[in-house]
């Protein structure tokens, strides 16, 4: 049930769901609440914010950690992505030494049938991400509804950089009748303003500092989004990445933050943000950005 590689800590680690709900049923009250924060591992400061917030605002606080396979719609991605058990669990250590830990296994999530469950999130998968990676939010609904069900959390905390997936996971959670607040929380940046991610890692020291023209661009399609079209700020981005031989665009879109419908003409009663998708030397970074 313990992590025996901390001897400094009585931090609970668990491998198995079985374990983790026999767990949290001994400590949980009529009246307590349990915050959770599902990640993939690859912890940084944005990761730990997350954890920070839910141990400020509730009794008990659940981190899970897991490389879920099927979100990946590219095989070479998932054989890449960064994991390192033993420093995650030393960075929520130093966060709260009473955060809970879950770190299944893919049997023990999937019993044996790593397969993704079919959602209807009523169009909003088939947006920006969901055009790009293929089933990606099928798989995304599937993890967050099954750990949803193991830890039973009373809120449940997502980084906003991953805002496509934050009103995916709010839908699913009112088609499912889900009794979980889903809370969206800020992003956190370098000093570059490179939007924090456990893909970062994969940059060279060069490329990291280089990619500080994602975050320049939102800003500047920002500014322009007071005066000019949503078109002609797409076009605009289109050609400052034709310029750029490092970076390759995926998509550049303005879209409207409840529906993530392409703007085609701003509405003054509706809110906006930008989306971009970025790949660098073969590694995909994303970012958004709030426009009014």
């Amino acid at each position: 049930m313990f992590a025996s590689n901390l001897n400094k800590t009585t931090m609970p680690v668990f491998y198995e769901k079985v374990a983790l709900i026999d767990y949290l049923s001994s400590i949980k009250t009529t009246n307590s609440t349990i915050g959770f924060v599902p990640t993939m591992g690859a912890l940084h400061e944005g990761h730990q914010s997350l954890m920070r917030q839910s141990t400020k605002e509730n009794d008990r606080t659940v981190v899970s950690i897991f490389v879920n396979p099927t979100q990946f719609n590219n095989p070479e991605d998932l054989a890449k992505y960064p994991r390192n058990l033993e420093s995650d669990i030393t960075k929520i250590f130093s966060v709260n030494s009473e955060i809970i830990i879950y770190a299944p296994s893919v049997d023990d999530i999937y019993e044996g049938k790593t397969l993704a469950q079919s959602f209807s999130f009523d169009g909003l998968e088939e947006k920006m991400e969901g055009k790009f990676r293929p089933g990606h939010f099928d798989g995304v609904g599937t993890i967050v509804k099954r750990l949803f069900e193991i830890v039973n959390p009373t809120n449940a905390y997502f980084g906003e950089k991953d805002f496509q997936q934050l009103q995916i996971v709010k839908k699913m959670t009112e088609k499912n009748n889900l009794k979980v607040n889903i809370i969206g929380c800020p992003i956190f940046r370098e000093t570059n303003q490179l939007a924090m991610s456990s893909r970062n890692e994969r940059l060279t020291l060069q490329e990291r500092e280089e990619a500080s023209i994602i975050y320049k661009t939102l800003e500047a399609a920002k500014t322009k989004f007071n005066s000019e079209s949503a078109t002609k700020i797409t076009a605009w981005v289109k050609k400052e990445f034709e310029k750029n031989n490092s970076f390759t665009l995926e998509y550049f879109e303005i879209a409207d933050e409840a529906t993530l419908s392409t703007c085609i003409r701003k509405n003054k009663n509706k809110k906006y943000r930008a989306f971009i998708a970025v790949f660098v030397n073969n590694i995909r970074l994303i970012d958004t950005i709030s426009l009014n």
